[in-house]
């Protein structure tokens, strides 16, 4: 499946928004759409910019028709997806909704699989060009799984969680009631 779509066919996507929210954004300090910067993730911070500053580098030199992590609504490619992100960091989802939405007109739409960011995040010293590797796997759409990865002389693995770079104009899609007239579609 090719990972880069240019289209105006409707596309549906989700976030983890506040009740008050009323579309996915992003929160450029946290380096990503869940929320305000906590006491705990300060520490990681510099490591989330660092990650954020060179997927964009990378980006620039040899995927520019990408849309930029920077100027691009953070969304997941489907529920399985935001739910697997809330079983894996639900300090992160806390007090938020699943909320859907679709796309209106022409959009530029790219997916990737975010766990190569919990790797980038993770405390080691990666090499330059260890760092180039990794951001380059993120950028073609290589699974974590499909790439044996290693953490401290461990296997590293990770289930996917497949985000969706969107550029474009959303709208919330709202909840249709399931029939009263069928047992469990409440």
């Amino acid at each position: 499946m090719d990972h880069l779509i240019k289209d105006s066919a409707p596309l549906e996507l989700y976030a983890w928004l506040d009740a008050d929210s009323e579309m996915p954004g992003w929160d450029i300090l946290t380096g990503n759409p869940f929320g305000s910067l906590r006491p705990e993730e300060q520490f990681t911070t510099v490591q989330n910019y660092f990650a954020e500053y060179h997927l964009e580098y990378f980006r620039q030199r040899l995927y520019n028709h990408f849309p930029s992590r920077l100027h691009a609504v953070l969304l997941f490619a489907t529920r399985v997806d935001a739910e697997t992100f809330r079983a894996k960091h639900p300090a992160r989802v806390f007090g938020k909704h699943l909320t859907r939405a679709r796309s209106t007109g022409a959009y530029v739409c790219s997916f990737h699989d975010s766990s190569w960011l919990d790797y980038l995040r993770l405390p080691h010293s990666l090499s330059l060009s260890a760092l180039d590797e990794v951001v380059n796997h993120y950028w073609r759409g290589a699974l974590v799984e499909e790439v044996g990865l290693r953490f401290m002389n461990e296997a590293w693995r990770e289930a996917p969680v497949i985000e969706a770079l969107f550029q474009g104009t959303l709208e919330p899609v709202q909840h249709n009631p399931g029939s009263h007239w069928l047992p469990g579609f409440a």
